[in-house]
């Protein structure tokens, strides 16, 4: 069955980097697309970034363009979301997303920027 697993969070201050981490099972990785989510207290879960099948298009949202590269390894199964001059408004759990026949969701990975 399909299977997505984040990992990766934790507490950082502001300013720093983090890596998060998607590894993929139970269907053809290199065939979808992938995205990362993200959730903070009494918010609406919003769409942080996309990487299409190839690689070769991806989506940003506005507030984490030329701060967070997402990128995948077709071999490994596996997309990451490298996160540089993270913010305090960037604490959310971070989820990861593809769409195989009907939705699919990892569990979330904490990300807790904070002095």
């Amino acid at each position: 069955q399909v299977q997505l697993v984040e990992s990766g969070g934790g507490l950082v201050q502001p300013g720093e980097s983090l890596r998060l981490s998607c590894a993929a099972f139970g269907f053809i990785f290199s065939s979808y697309a992938v995205s990362w989510y993200r959730q903070a207290p009494g918010k609406e879960r919003e769409l942080v970034a996309t990487i299409f099948n190839t690689g070769g298009s991806i989506y940003y949202i506005d507030a984490v363009k030329g701060r967070f590269t997402i990128s995948r390894d077709n071999a490994k199964n596996t997309v990451y979301l490298q996160m540089n001059s993270l913010k305090p408004e960037d604490t959310a759990v971070y989820l990861c997303y593809a769409r195989v026949v009907r939705d699919h969701w990892g569990q979330g990975t904490q990300v807790t920027v904070s002095s």
